[in-house]
């Protein structure tokens, strides 16, 4: 499979890389940091999430945030949806595209939703049928590709089945989530390739966290099998309520950085993606993860 010639990012930052802040970020700055994102280009910026905000308390303003940004002729801003009741929320603040999630392993099914993987994908099939009749897009994010915070390794069978899945459901993209970030090139690379016998690989996704370092190296083993688009996260935010120990997703400055130098197309201003991160950072009281991000701000 040929490596692509042009690279789709998927900035989480908004959603997977501030959902776990322990301290609540102001709408109005979650909201300047959608809509800096967004004029750096970035083609889909994850805006948020319908979820209980018992459990996820910083995603409750998700209606308000979605309410107060700008949004751009040409990039998505997909929330992610746990049951008929976010969808419904989702609906009334006019979102256009949601995403669904399961996992690969039972433990952190369990500990994630509360449920069983089978008894996930049967709460999310009406949710997804709803949506589609409501002429909305579907994404499916599988979580633990790679490995599992619980149960350590996870058979690609059940990254297999569990995609096949969301297939049924008329997922259009499914986004392959190593979300303790314990993947190494060789089995990133063999689970897309077995995941893409029953997906095509221009429908897969990738999206990889970094707490080993892996994650840029995962991501170039997975173009060489023809993925195209990627989740990443502006300053390299993130981590897991539900995944002791992970880190926050590859960095989308890092991404940026590497596909610029390979010659692959993103469209995303660089300078434009590392102001954005730095101001989310100085919102934070920390610096950027990003490498990238860190030497660019050092040379300025």
């Amino acid at each position: 499979m040929a490596r692509p010639d042009r690279v789709e990012i998927v900035d989480v930052g908004p959603r997977d890389g501030l959902q776990a802040e322990p301290v609540m970020v102001p709408t109005a700055d979650k909201i300047a940091l959608i809509d800096r994102l967004s004029d750096a280009g970035l083609p889909a910026v994850e805006a948020g999430a319908f979820v209980s905000p018992k459990w996820v308390p910083q995603m409750a303003d998700a209606a308000e945030v979605l309410a107060g940004i700008q949004r751009r002729p040409g990039t998505r801003y997909p929330v992610l949806v746990p049951n008929a009741r976010g969808l419904e929320g989702a609906l009334a603040s006019g979102v256009e595209e949601i995403a669904i999630f399961g996992a690969a392993s039972e433990t952190f099914s369990q500990k994630n939703i509360n449920c069983s993987i089978d008894e996930s994908l049967e709460r999310f099939r009406p949710v997804a049928e709803a949506a589609l009749a409501a002429g909305m897009k579907v994404r499916g994010y599988i979580s633990c590709v790679l490995g599992c915070p619980y149960e350590g390794d996870v058979a690609i069978e059940s990254v297999v089945r569990v995609a096949r899945e969301l297939d049924a459901m008329a997922c259009y993209e499914i986004s392959l989530g190593d979300t303790i970030g314990v993947g190494t090139p060789t089995r990133a690379r063999a689970m897309v390739e077995a995941v893409s016998g029953v997906v095509p690989v221009e429908r897969l996704a990738l999206h990889f966290h970094d707490t080993y370092g892996q994650a840029l190296a995962n991501i170039l083993a997975c173009l060489d099998a023809g993925v195209a688009t990627l989740d990443t996260a502006v300053a390299g935010l993130g981590g897991c309520p539900y995944a002791p120990g992970a880190s926050g997703n590859v960095a989308t400055e890092d991404v940026v950085y590497m596909l610029d130098g390979m010659g692959i197309e993103t469209g995303v201003d660089m300078t434009k993606l590392v102001d954005a991160g730095q101001f989310i950072c100085d919102v934070l009281g920390r610096a950027p993860t990003s490498k990238a991000a860190q030497a660019i701000r050092s040379n300025a």
